[in-house]
């Protein structure tokens, strides 16, 4: 799938039989496999057909299914993926992604409702599934390590103030604010976590993990950063009652980071609960991973990512 610009999945809104075989290339290079039974190669395709309202006429379905020679089972290109159980065209799947891989500050559910022609409650779930695909594996390594490597730790809280939400139904949440730890690395990923509180045991305890010990360290002087300098090469703090930057010593990459985030909730989600805060955090964190690649390359990478992965509305009890 060679995806450049708008232009290249725009066929795929009104084409859905191309763009289940374009899903299908991606994540069959090698030909089908079965993803029921851990990559049955044996498979056959099963052909169904169905009465066109308008024409009378018998005609192929669009979506196309396949039977494992091994499990007997059948399957579809979205089988075991984020795309599962959802009624939509793979052709909205693939707009929605790229809007949201190439939007800087993200994209609303509305504006997905509106021009995917779907509803609200769709849009909205669309979002979330494509911000469990965007959520990354674990680091394949620590943030920093080697002789110039800078880390900048920071927080920030998310959230609206009281005064602002004069809706007549607001809950005791309104106003609200959620902690956020950011831990970027100048030559590489950002990390960002919800924390509890922004207390010196749940911060530092924190980095620890992820940051590497060989690693300098930039903050500001909030408390709660006293005495990094036991755990990491070197910790240098910058004042903000008195100055931004003072050389190489600065917090403003992180809080390049933070004006995003915060850009991408006032401007585009408006709202954003502490329950679903981690997605939203993933899905910044993967658009700023990947800064450096092209909008369609970060679309390909995601739609990579889709498989297998699921998302329920609510847990499935056994």
């Amino acid at each position: 799938m060679d995806i450049n610009g708008i232009t290249d999945i725009a066929r795929y809104l009104t084409d859905e039989e191309a763009a289940q075989n374009a899903l299908a290339q991606l994540r069959w290079p090698n030909g089908v496999e079965c993803p029921l039974c851990d990559g049955g190669k044996k498979v056959y395709e099963v052909k169904y057909t169905h009465i066109d309202s308008r024409t009378g006429e018998v005609k192929p379905t669009v979506r196309k299914q396949w039977k494992c020679g091994a499990c007997r089972k059948k399957f579809s290109v979205t089988s075991r993926s984020i795309f599962e159980g959802a009624h939509i065209p793979v052709g909205k799947w693939i707009y929605a992604i790229f809007l949201m891989c190439s939007s800087k500050k993200g994209v609303s559910a509305n504006q997905l409702s509106r021009e995917l022609n779907v509803s609200y409650k769709s849009a909205w779930f669309m979002c979330h599934r494509v911000r469990e695909a965007m959520l990354q594996e674990p680091l394949r390594g620590m943030l920093g390590g080697g002789k110039y490597s800078v880390v900048e730790l920071d927080e920030t809280f998310v959230g609206g103030k009281p005064k602002n939400n004069r809706h007549a139904n607001r809950t005791s949440a309104a106003g609200k604010k959620t902690a956020v730890m950011t831990l970027l690395d100048r030559r590489g990923d950002v990390k960002t976590v919800v924390v509890p509180d922004t207390r010196m045991g749940t911060l530092q305890e924190l980095a620890k993990p992820i940051v590497h010990p060989e690693t300098t360290v930039m903050t500001d002087q909030h408390a709660s950063y006293y005495g990094l300098h036991e755990h990491f090469t070197d910790h240098f703090t910058v004042n903000h009652n008195k100055e931004f930057v003072r050389g190489v010593i600065h917090t403003n990459f992180a809080e390049s980071y933070h004006s995003l985030l915060k850009r991408g909730i006032v401007g585009a989600f408006h709202h954003v609960s502490e329950k679903h805060l981690s997605r939203y955090l993933a899905e910044f964190d993967r658009r700023w991973n990947t800064r450096k690649d092209r909008d369609g390359v970060r679309t390909t990478n995601v739609l990579r990512s889709a498989q297998g992965k699921r998302l329920r509305y609510k847990e499935v009890i056994a």
